[in-house]
Formats: structure tokens, sequence, C-alpha cells
């Protein structure tokens, strides 16, 4: 009787917290590190190119190759930092945004050379700034959207696997293995087999095919991004 009734007195022992559920992909998380080694390989394809197209307009020298590259990274900073602001919105479905900027990169990787040769005949021979401000301005929104995929995706990883660490890492790795490949691949082969134009045309596709793929693939996760009411 006494130990029943200190048991009665003493404070029933605390609930430990059940970790929430993993949200379900109706996309594979190997099939997800593919389409973003594919996504990478076509990101650099377009710099190798780019850079090409516009060296032959403003010239292959020191202050040309540093402002293409500058105005490269630049964007692809500032899309990561916007990426990174969307994915931590409650609701975005991450995966249908994934989708539509490769869309829209593919979209505008296939009329980027045009874009550039005509800007190019109106400012042939300007000076070095006027030059960052142009290359910037033709990279920025398409480097941009490139840049954001990567928060996008690690935060989609992240809801399907629980392990931040695991998801940043494998993402990275596959993004920048397809970049390597990209890298290798144009200069050696495809722009001495296909020309700059069809190079283009080329990754435009790859693009355009991932992004079709994981909208049609994404529309059984939806559900499972938004917020429960």
């Amino acid at each position: 009787t006494l130990r029943r009734l200190v048991s009665s007195c003493m404070p029933a022992p605390a609930q430990q917290p059940q970790p929430a559920p993993l949200a379900h992909s109706a996309i594979s998380v190997p099939i997800l590190y593919a389409a973003f080694l594919v996504s990478g390989f076509a990101a650099l394809v377009y710099q190798v190119v780019w850079q090409r197209s516009l060296f032959s307009i403003y010239g292959v020298n020191i202050e040309s190759v540093t402002i293409v590259v500058s105005a490269f990274m630049l964007g692809l900073g500032l899309g990561s930092f916007a990426g990174g602001k969307l994915s931590a919105r409650p609701g975005v479905q991450l995966l249908r945004w994934f989708g539509l900027i490769e869309v829209t990169i593919g979209l505008l990787g296939a009329v980027s050379l045009v874009v550039f040769r005509a800007v190019g005949a109106f400012t042939a021979g300007v000076s070095g700034p006027t030059v960052f401000a142009l290359t910037f301005a033709l990279l920025v929104l398409p480097t941009s959207l490139m840049g954001s995929t990567l928060p996008l995706l690690v935060a989609h990883a992240v809801k399907v696997s629980g392990n931040v660490g695991k998801s940043v890492g494998a993402l990275y790795f596959v993004n920048t293995m397809g970049s390597a490949l990209a890298s290798f691949a144009t200069a050696a082969v495809l722009l001495g087999a296909l020309g700059q134009q069809r190079t283009v045309w080329l990754a435009a596709t790859l693009n355009i095919a991932i992004g079709g793929f994981v909208l049609w693939r994404s529309k059984g996760s939806e559900r499972s991004e938004r917020p429960a009411l």
C-alpha cells in the first residue's frame, strides 16, 4: 500500500518526442541525383560555350576572362541566395519549382547565342566596365536560375531522408561530377563535333528533358510537401 501511495505521488515519466515521419517523394533519390548530375553537366556546357562566344565578341585577354567568369559566378551566387530563400518558405512545391527552372534554363539557353551576337554587334569595342555590365546583364538571369537549383533540391532531399549532411554532400558531389565531365567533354569533343550552336542546343535539350520529367513525376508528391491544415 505504501509503495502504491509513493508511486501515485511520483510524476509520470516524460514522453520521448517521436520523430516526424519522412516525406514521401514521387522521385527516388538515385534518380534525383542522376537528374542533378545532368543539370550540372548542362550548366558547364553553357559556361564553356558562352565564354568562347563572349570572347569572340569582346576579345580574349585577362580582363575579358576575369569579367566573364566573375559575371557567371556572381549570377550563381545570387541564384543560390534566392533559391535558399524560396526553399525556406512553407508550402513550396520544391520539385515543381526545380522542374520549372530547368525548363526555363533550357529555353533561355537555346536562344542565348543569338542574343549574345545581337548585343555584341552593337557594343563591340566598348570599355571594360561596360563589358562587365553587358556580360552580367546577359548572364544574370540564366546563371541565377542555375544557382537556385541546389538549395531547392537540398531542401527536398532533407525532407525525404532527414539527413542534412548526406543530402548536401551527395547533391554537391553529383553536380560537381557533372560539371567536371562537361568541362572535358565540351572542350575535347562537343565543340569540335557540333560547334557552338548545336552544343548549346544539346545542353538546352538536357535541361528541358530533366525539367519535364521532374514536373511529370512530382505531381504525386505535391500533397506531401504542403503543410497540414
